[in-house]
């Protein structure tokens, strides 16, 4: 979805509380600030919803930027009418992406080995936004969609028969994409390196037994990558750092929490 879409969602038939309320020649500024501390993400989307409004935007920090609570993200002058108008689609976008690079940033910064990533775990219709925010936050995106990367789970491995199998027929598919597979147990995991995998996913897996995988499948070679996902927090997520190249959460898209900003009429 564009970002016109969302503005049209919320739009509806008109404002007509403003409509009602508010002259159409009355001009005015208001300010965005931030109601606690975060690390700034959808500075662009914002401003972007203002100016199809017509709204002139002055944005006094950036993307991926630490802020405290208190200070002014943005500030906007033109029909108080279509600042009125626009101002809950624009906060939506920051809140939301603002809450996803708060909370990646705040895992990485925990880590000293692995790198934090997201998971398809998404909003519907909003993905590219929430992917977006993660890599503001330090985090790496994962796959946008299903052609990006040849990932075989647990049920593509059920259908097929086993890792091994299922790793070699994917190999075959195409030169050109990189094949990773879900592995449960550490036998999965050695047949996942024997097969050439490029990537090994260690899923559900407590620290000592995905320790344990790691160790073995760097052992056999090094060069393969190693992510763990599968009901990891940010409060877990540490817990892997020395045993992953990788820490995938969907938590950091699905149960995240937004962060609260207002907008003020000077």
């Amino acid at each position: 979805m564009n970002i016109e879409s969302y503005i049209l969602e919320d739009l509806g038939f008109g404002d007509i509380t403003s409509d009602a309320l508010i002259d159409d020649s009355l001009t005015g500024t208001a300010a965005i600030i931030a109601n606690e501390p975060c690390v700034v993400a959808g500075i662009c989307e914002t401003e972007a919803v203002f100016q199809y409004f017509n709204i002139k935007t002055n944005a006094l920090v950036s993307d991926g930027q630490s802020v405290e609570k208190g200070d002014i993200i943005l500030e906007v002058s033109g029909s108080l009418k279509s600042i009125l108008s626009a101002e809950r689609t624009a906060l939506n976008f920051l809140m939301r992406m603002s809450g996803i690079a708060t909370v990646t940033h705040s895992i990485s910064s925990k880590l000293s080995h692995a790198k934090v990533a997201a998971t398809r775990k998404t909003t519907p219709g909003f993905r590219s936004f929430e992917k977006k925010a993660v890599i503001l936050g330090g985090g790496d995106p994962h796959r946008f969609c299903l052609d990006d990367l040849i990932l075989i789970k647990d049920n593509h491995i059920a259908v097929v028969g086993g890792v091994a199998e299922a790793v070699i027929k994917a190999k075959k598919f195409s030169f050109a994409k990189k094949v990773e597979v879900e592995v449960e147990s550490i036998e999965d995991a050695e047949a996942a390196v024997k097969s050439e995998a490029d990537i090994i996913l260690l899923d559900n897996m407590s620290p000592e037994k995905a320790a344990k995988c790691y160790s073995l499948i760097k052992s056999l070679n090094s060069k393969i990558i190693v992510e763990v996902s599968g009901t990891i927090t940010p409060e877990t997520a540490p817990l892997y750092d020395e045993c992953s190249d990788i820490i995938s959460l969907g938590w950091i898209t699905h149960s995240v929490r937004s962060i609260q900003f207002s907008l003020d009429v000077c």
